[in-house]
């Protein structure tokens, strides 16, 4: 889903988000803030709608043939990666982004998503193992972290796994675009204060990821920033029918959000604008 990255795994719950910052209260929070927080999140559970599965729609086929010279896009992560919520595969992340490629480079794409809804950092190596021998992408697109936060891993590993799967790939030859983990905070279900500390931890974890991406050559796109907002403030548009998960328009603006990093990446085009970095020179915001 968009802020936990699959409610449909069976390692999830959709009371994770209450579980993993229950679990960062170690020692400083008192019994009856503790109980508050464990009613908090027997409220979310009720408010929260059915989960929406762990299939999403396949959207991997060959784009726009007639342009030619074809670009090979790999999107790998969670279930945002994967576009669980889109009622059809051209609503998908990974749709929208390869139309955009063929419209502003004017060459072909091929579309293959290694994404699987309930994926952690950890995962991305089995994705990675998933696919041919053979296979070289030229761009890889990544969206993970949201499970991360909810299943309590340490930032230090989820990052480093994050490493790993930009260094494995770069090795390939591919241009890497991480997609930061998105701001928990926009889940209305989700009550005070426990959103907020839900918040407080995504965020921690969208700020190592940015460091560590790009150190290791990756470009970064901060989610909670260029498209977060829209979630916050247009929920009922933004999100799909289970308040989780993007709908078709939320998944649109979030491959128009991170498309200039995708175009830079291919060197379509060179500035990008706010909440875009670069390795070396730290983006534009």
């Amino acid at each position: 889903m968009w802020f936990t990255g699959g409610v449909g795994s069976k390692h999830l719950t959709r009371a994770g988000l209450a579980l993993a910052v229950l679990g960062g209260l170690a020692g400083g929070t008192t019994y009856g803030a503790r109980e508050l927080l464990h009613r908090q999140a027997a409220q979310a559970r009720r408010a929260i709608g059915k989960p929406l599965g762990e299939v999403a729609p396949s959207a991997d086929k060959h784009y726009k043939k007639k342009y030619g010279a074809p670009v090979d896009l790999l999107v790998l992560g969670d279930s945002i990666a994967a576009g669980l919520g889109a009622e059809r595969a051209k609503q998908t992340l990974g749709s929208r982004l390869a139309r955009g490629i063929a419209e502003h480079a004017g060459r072909s794409v091929r579309l293959r998503t290694a994404a699987v809804v309930g994926s952690e950092s950890s995962m991305l190596a089995a994705q990675l193992a998933s696919l041919p021998g053979t296979y070289r992408p030229d761009v890889a697109v990544i969206v993970v972290g949201g499970n991360d936060v909810t299943h309590r891993v340490p930032v230090a590993e989820s990052v480093r796994h994050l490493a790993d799967a930009v260094d494995r790939l770069r090795a390939l030859g591919a241009e890497v675009v991480v997609g930061t983990c998105p701001d928990l905070g926009a889940l209305r279900p989700v009550p005070q204060p426990l959103r907020a500390l839900g918040s407080r931890a995504s965020r921690q974890l969208a700020d190592a990821q940015r460091g560590v991406a790009l150190e290791h050559g990756a470009r970064v796109v901060s989610l909670a920033h260029v498209v977060g907002p829209f979630f916050i403030t247009n929920p009922e548009e933004m999100f799909s029918l289970d308040r989780f998960h993007p709908s078709a328009h939320g998944y649109k603006r979030t491959a128009k959000a991170m498309l200039p990093s995708v175009l830079a990446a291919l060197g379509v085009v060179e500035a990008v604008p706010f909440g875009h970095h670069a390795p070396g020179v730290g983006g534009s915001g």
